[in-house]
């Protein structure tokens, strides 16, 4: 199985899940359930033919940077916004498939999740979002992942709670934000700029939201 061709979709789930808390992709929503499921036939089907875990990290990287450089058509920047999620989401299959997930590998995945979404925050700024939004958007998305990874070195070991401001929600926001935006160009150009400033300011309010649950769930599970 050294590139994967007989890790069935229960066996992938079980390897998944001890990399991620605990959490068994099994019991997930639907969505999410889906999502992970395609992931994975698309990451056994890229090991297959010898793509790395990394080469598709790298491919993410640059559909994100393809995102701002798009602004001119926004609803063309969304479809980068998917395939960008689907190749982060790919990657870690890929290497779950190849059963070569490292720590290395974790790192520069989470670095190109946190470049990715700085990337699309550029593109809503382009577009017609506030600086202060944008800024306040990507702190706050920054500020929850951050301390996801400080409350996980300092002792918790399962996922705690899957707040409204996880990094799904990034990915939405961003994916509708500039679908709207493209939508409303053609009726009046004024429109994509309040259009994707309303959005700006549902991910300030979810990643502010999300930020409190972690905090909260980090506060029980640590006092102890």
């Amino acid at each position: 199985m050294g590139r994967g061709r007989g890790l069935s979709w229960n066996d992938y789930a079980d390897r998944w899940a001890q990399l991620h808390g605990g959490f068994d992709p099994r019991k997930a929503g639907p969505l999410v359930r889906g999502w992970l499921r395609v992931s994975y036939l698309i990451g056994k089907g890229l090991a297959r033919i010898g793509i790395s875990p990394g080469g598709v990290t790298f491919g993410g990287l640059l559909l994100c940077v393809a995102v701002p450089l798009l602004v001119h058509r926004p609803a063309l920047a969304s479809v980068f916004v998917v395939l960008a999620a689907m190749a982060d989401s790919v990657d870690g299959a890929t290497a779950v498939v190849t059963n070569r997930a490292t720590r290395l590998g974790y790192l520069y995945d989470s670095l190109v999740d946190r470049l990715g979404e700085a990337a699309w925050l550029i593109a809503f700024y382009l577009v017609g979002a506030p600086a202060v939004l944008v800024v306040a958007a990507g702190a706050l998305s920054w500020l929850h992942e951050y301390v996801r990874a400080r409350v996980t070195a300092a002792g918790m070991r399962d996922i705690g709670v899957v707040t409204v401001g996880e990094r799904p929600t990034r990915v939405a926001m961003a994916f509708v934000g500039l679908l709207l935006a493209g939508l409303v160009d053609p009726v009046q150009t004024e429109l994509p700029a309040g259009t994707i400033t309303v959005v700006s300011a549902v991910w300030v309010l979810l990643s502010l939201v999300g930020l409190l649950q972690l905090l909260a769930a980090s506060h029980r599970a640590l006092r102890g």
